[in-house]
């Protein structure tokens, strides 16, 4: 079976392992190192409480080259205060000096539970036993996913390989998310790898853009977190001419990139806490591109929507509701909606549909709910989930 993790790109080896930060003893520390070092990028949260490990990171993120990222779950060092910024730099700095390097050349993120302070002293002998174990074999990069993971159920990978002037380049994948997430990035952690050889301005650009039209058009439970962290390291050992214009290899690459993000944010809002089923809203006709985001969000945030898609329910009332309560420009007279391909309401007014087949719809593992206002000529989307009793019992004792 070829390798689809973060170590398939050229020049990365990774590990994951337990370090005693859970007490499930299920995998809690992940590690990636490329030898030869990368051009990075990142994303943060916009959340005004920010966790200790983003400020480590944003720092360290403008480093050129950055040769390693660690990941620890089961404590998100958030609301942690001085002690909790000392802990992230004793991190990158167990980092540097296992692997020899500065420790501001080393990414940081953490996720799990706010409050509470790292249990630095095991973490520190995580890293130690992590640099000793790293490879660039696939069990390796899926122990640094399963290290990654919180309430998630399953590992979230994700792979693309292009050619660009006859050279191969392979973009990979990996992130953790399961609720709190509401688009306004990252809106979890995700970490990417690339052999790619592209200029450190196109690569930011590139992530972002690809960030943008995929994570950030996912809400599960329209919360965001302290921790959203995405990061991208770019090898550049594929040897392809280094891409530092916009041009057809710098779109190409972009695309490549944006088709990855966009695997992951499928992925896990099919395993979003409590989750069984998926959904995308599309609206079209918009007077503004805001306005049109803002209304498939709303449809996707709107629980009484997320319940009715739980339930099987072609409630279209419930999707009219949430366009019309979100404050975006409208002629109610115009407003369309299907499920699928049925026609539920048009021109301000329902159908006759056959229910048990919109139902059959609504029930599938994905499907799409598009709404049209039809008083202009921008479009956008987003992804959600349903909302079951599973997401209230786990996040009911996700602490305690």
């Amino acid at each position: 079976m070829p390798n689809r993790t973060i170590t398939a790109p050229n020049g990365f080896v990774a590990a994951g392992l337990h370090c005693g930060v859970k007490q499930s003893g299920k995998p809690d520390l992940a590690l990636l190192y490329c030898p030869t070092g990368a051009k990075a990028a990142a994303v943060f949260t916009t959340n005004a409480i920010e966790a200790a490990p983003v400020t480590v990171c944003r720092e360290h993120s403008r480093s050129d080259p950055v040769y390693a990222a660690v990941i620890n779950s089961g404590n998100a060092n958030a609301c942690t205060g001085n002690k909790g910024l000392a802990a992230a730099k004793i991190m990158c700095g167990k980092v540097g000096k296992e692997l020899q390097i500065d420790a501001e050349k080393v990414l940081i993120a953490s996720t799990g539970i706010i409050g509470h302070q790292l249990p630095i002293t095991k973490i520190t002998a995580g890293i130690a036993t992590a640099a000793g174990s790293l490879s660039d074999s696939q069990t390796a990069g899926l122990n640094f996913a399963k290290a990654m993971m919180t309430t998630d159920t399953r590992a979230k990978q994700a792979i693309e390989t292009i050619n660009i002037a006859r050279k191969t380049i392979t973009i990979a994948a990996t992130a953790k998310g399961a609720g709190m997430i509401g688009p306004n990035m990252a809106t979890t952690i995700c970490m990417v790898t690339t052999d790619a050889a592209i200029s450190r301005p196109l690569l930011s650009k590139a992530f972002k853009n690809a960030i943008g039209v995929s994570l950030n058009h996912l809400t599960i439970d329209g919360h965001q977190s302290t921790n959203d962290t995405a990061m991208i390291l770019a090898s550049g050992l594929a040897e392809n001419k280094t891409i530092m214009k916009q041009d057809a290899a710098y779109q190409k690459f972009s695309a490549a990139l944006s088709d990855v993000c966009g695997d992951l944010a499928k992925q896990m809002a099919l395993d979003a806490e409590g989750a069984t089923r998926m959904f995308k809203v599309v609206v079209k006709g918009a007077a503004r591109k805001d306005d049109a985001f803002k209304a498939a969000r709303a449809i996707a945030d709107y629980d009484l929507v997320k319940c009715a898609v739980h339930g099987g329910d072609p409630n279209w009332g419930r999707i009219v509701v949430a366009v019309g309560s979100c404050g975006v420009t409208l002629d109610p007279a115009k407003l369309s909606c299907k499920i699928g391909d049925l026609f539920v309401f048009r021109n301000g007014k329902p159908t006759h549909f056959d229910a048990k087949a919109a139902s059959k719809i609504i029930s599938q593992k994905k499907h799409t709910i598009t709404v049209d206002l039809n008083i202009g000529k921008y479009q956008d989307f987003c992804y959600g989930c349903d909302l079951s009793r599973e997401y209230v019992h786990i996040n009911a004792d996700y602490h305690t």
